[in-house]
């Protein structure tokens, strides 16, 4: 898996796209990791594979409400 920081992230959002179309791209702050990026396909296929899907959905809540703010910005 493919890490970069906040501050890429946000810099270079298009290629983070790009990037993550192929693997799952972690993003840290301050050396944590603090969400990871996958496409909707990588997300289902761990769904379907069993992979603790009720574990991967509470995460995904928990990253949109944490870092909302966040992704909003590097939307922009």
């Amino acid at each position: 898996m493919k890490t970069i920081t906040a501050t890429e992230a946000k810099n270079q959002f298009g290629k983070l796209l790009d990037d993550a179309q192929s693997e799952p791209v972690a993003i840290e702050k301050n050396g944590r990791r603090i969400a990871v990026i996958l496409t909707e396909q990588q997300l289902a296929k761990m769904i379907a594979h069993g992979r603790s899907d009720a574990l991967v959905e509470r995460f995904h809540e928990e990253s949109i409400e944490r870092y909302s703010a966040l992704y909003e910005e590097l939307a922009k």
